[in-house]
């Protein structure tokens, strides 16, 4: 897809790709090394997801652009992509022609977001987990138990349930693998 999409955006004649990387733990060394004026991210990477990179390119490249192009179009990953600096946020089942406008409206200082993401984000409220209660999700995916999670954030096991109780019901789940995948599918994760 990635290698397409940069086929498709070379052809126009005012768009020059710059830098292609696999994995978001090279985005920012690529955007250091580049530097592109804008650079188009998706959310779901290896290494270091795209909102994560968005938010470092914030700090050490703040000329670079970040257009977030991605399949997940939740109300939370667009919530944490404004967040984390980026100047757009796109579903990618739109033409490349829409993608090079968008690129474009980026670039001359605008904010560009798929309207009907933009209308789901509003209705669906802010993020009700904690910063702590996140952590403590991100920390059961792999089937962890209370014991390994408090281990690995130096926590008591007690308010580790505490922060588990707390996003299940947060979520309206019934346990922490349900509140888990609720919180992934809002995009809180």
């Amino acid at each position: 897809m990635r290698g397409a999409l940069a086929l498709l955006l070379g052809m126009e004649e005012d768009i020059e790709v710059v830098a292609q990387v696999a994995a978001g733990d090279a985005i920012v060394d690529a955007a250091l090394a580049h530097r592109p004026d804008v650079a188009l991210l998706d959310i779901e990477l290896p290494g270091m997801s795209g909102l994560d990179a968005a938010a470092v390119l914030r700090e050490r490249a703040p000329d670079c652009r970040v257009l977030i192009l991605t399949t997940f179009g939740r109300p939370g990953y667009l919530r944490r992509a404004m967040e984390a600096g980026a100047a757009g946020f796109l579903v990618k089942d739109g033409p490349v022609e829409d993608l090079a406008a968008a690129i474009r409206q980026v670039l001359a200082g605008e904010t560009v977001v798929d309207p009907a993401l933009a209308t789901a984000a509003l209705s669906a409220g802010p993020n009700p987990l904690t910063v702590r209660e996140c952590d403590v999700l991100k920390a059961s995916v792999d089937g962890a138990t209370v014991a390994d999670i408090a281990a690995r954030l130096h926590l008591s096991e007690s308010t580790v349930r505490n922060y588990l109780s707390s996003a299940i019901g947060k979520t309206g789940t019934r346990n922490r693998m349900e509140a888990m995948r609720e919180a992934r599918q809002q995009g809180w994760l």
